[in-house]
């Protein structure tokens, strides 16, 4: 498996450039301190860093809102900043990802600035503009995501315009022939430049339903867990004609022509639809996306059959496609804060990064979680995400994931020598970089040591993958390839507990760098939160779920 691309089976590092490092003192984080904390990334040993938006913006959505998809908004440097980070990863040995947003610009991009003037201009039918219903109401029922219509009305062309997130981030027209040809030059942009891939932006808002058709509502015992939360009117509806249309396949097939145009590059596609799996599956075959992500494993619920039932239904529908998983990003509350409990210790967040790192797939891991960082807590007078501001109190937003990295424990926490943009949690103070260098066994001494290990282990990274049936809260994985078997043992609680051993020989490996289980007397022998890696010969006859769970010693 050697000859795979880098792609499969990496560990991507997602920075938020506005939160990682500022090296002007303005309070937020820039290209140029990107650049010189990417030895500390490589000493990670990722694969791959992917950075969220850095173009010119009004920063109404803080990036996602696109003024210029060509250039770097002056918070975060210049051009020329960007060429100095990409030639220093490359020297690094890391690959490069940029986030683009095809589906929509920022309000004060010069084409929608273009497109609203009137009807009849070059620009007219660039975004999806629709007359009012004869009561002066919008076309249909459609909803944005941060509340309310999706359509604001335009009083000078006398005509509405959608907008499936905020208003100030019209939606492109993707029926008008050269819209996506325009999206693919911003591609080329920099794929010339050199960079390595692309994260694809909400990939499967690109085109809408041509016929403007309603929504259909939305059943009340299925308003949670699709990602949204149930406060919000969004969550009411079946979203089927505003996103995820057919015309979308051809386009990312297109795409896919453009990237194989250039070596070793890769298209990874977000996906949020009434079927992410089966969204994923349909976009990563047939010459689409090389994999994509979806927000099954951003959520509250981490069971054990939750994790395992996410993943065999997905391997079902892409036998052949590649997944990626995320745990945690910009856009949910850190993973240590939702899926450990309040007490738990800090190397828990270690175990979920293993068991992300263990499944079939590439990974993207979020700055930060190689800290053990909790959510952090912030005022409403500190909030800046339009989303919690909202929604609060019932949703805090995504502020709380979005705070600055904590460099050491003094100042700003050595992110900057200004005021922050976001204020610093307390908390994350004691899981400062430097005194998590410090010691041994810190949470992020455990993130290199496994990643490091997993290097080394060719199942975890290219090989299929199986279930052994287990009882809450353990979750059983079985990863081969032909160089090696990998069993994997998961204990997502806090107790200790035991399990019956399979009969087989197995060299259960101790480097890792987690708290790691044990065989003893016929049986597994896991502390809370740990795990057991064990290399074995052949494949395990699978236990019978509803086995009780021992404490362990009993």
């Amino acid at each position: 498996m050697n000859d795979a691309p880098w792609w499969r089976g990496a560990v991507i590092y997602q920075i938020y450039p506005r939160s990682f490092q500022d090296s002007n003192g303005d309070g937020i984080g820039d290209l140029p301190g990107i650049t010189e904390r990417l030895d500390y990334v490589a000493s990670l040993g990722v694969d791959a860093i992917w950075i969220s938006p850095f173009f010119k913006s009004p920063m109404a959505d803080y990036g996602y809102d696109i003024a210029d998809f060509r250039d770097v908004d002056p918070v975060f440097g210049t051009l020329a900043d960007f060429d100095r980070l990409l030639h220093k990863a490359h020297a690094l040995g890391l690959k490069v990802m940029i986030d683009q947003v095809p589906s929509h610009t920022s309000s004060e991009h010069s084409w929608f600035e273009e497109s609203r003037r009137s009807r009849d201009n070059p620009k007219a039918d660039w975004y999806v503009w629709a007359d009012a219903k004869e009561d002066g109401t919008p076309p249909n029922n459609w909803l944005s995501i941060f509340g309310g219509s999706a359509w604001q009305w335009e009083p000078r062309r006398k005509q509405y315009y959608l907008h499936n997130f905020l208003a100030a981030q019209p939606d492109l027209n993707f029926h008008h022939p050269d819209v996506p040809a325009a999206a693919l030059e911003h591609l080329r942009f920099w794929l010339d430049r050199g960079v390595d891939g692309f994260r694809l932006d909400s990939i499967n808002f690109c085109f809408h339903d041509r016929l403007l058709r309603d929504n259909p509502a939305k059943p009340g015992d299925q308003r949670v867990g699709r990602g949204f939360s149930p406060d919000s009117p969004y969550a009411y509806q079946c979203h089927l004609f505003n996103n995820t249309r057919p015309e979308n396949l051809a386009f990312l097939a297109r795409l896919r022509g453009l990237l194989d145009e250039y070596p070793d590059r890769v298209a990874l596609g977000e996906v949020s639809s009434e079927d992410s799996l089966a969204t994923m599956a349909e976009y990563t075959g047939d010459g689409r996306l090389h994999t994509s992500y979806s927000f099954e494993l951003l959520g509250d619920e981490h069971s054990a059959s939750h994790i395992r039932g996410t993943v065999e239904i997905l391997e079902r529908r892409m036998p052949h496609g590649w997944p990626c998983w995320a745990i945690s990003n910009h856009d949910c509350m850190r993973v240590r804060s939702r899926w450990a409990a309040p007490d738990a210790p800090d190397h828990a967040a270690s175990l979920f990064s293993a068991l992300a790192c263990s499944l079939r797939g590439s990974v993207c891991v979020y700055q930060g979680e190689e800290l053990a960082l909790p959510e952090a807590e912030l005022p409403y007078e500190a909030l800046r995400d339009p989303y919690g501001i909202a929604f609060w109190p019932d949703s805090k937003g995504r502020d709380g994931c979005r705070t600055p990295m904590p460099w050491r424990d003094e100042g700003q926490g050595g992110f900057t020598t200004g005021a922050p943009w976001l204020p610093l949690d307390d908390r994350h103070r004691r899981l400062n970089v430097a005194a998590q260098e410090a010691d041994p066994v810190s949470p992020l001494h455990r993130f290199r040591r496994f990643l490091q290990w997993r290097r080394q282990r060719p199942a975890l990274k290219w090989g299929d993958i199986r279930f052994l049936d287990t009882p809450e809260p353990l979750l059983a994985v079985m990863r081969s390839c032909r160089e090696e078997t990998i069993l994997a043992v998961f204990n997502l609680g806090g107790d200790a507990a035991t399990l019956p051993w399979p009969a087989g020989e197995a060299r259960v490996c101790g480097d890792h760098g987690l708290p790691g289980g044990r065989i003893e007397n016929g049986r597994i022998v896991l502390p809370g939160y740990g795990a057991l890696f064990a290399e074995i010969d052949a494949p395990l006859p699978i236990h019978h779920a509803g086995e009780a769970v021992e404490a362990a010693g009993t």
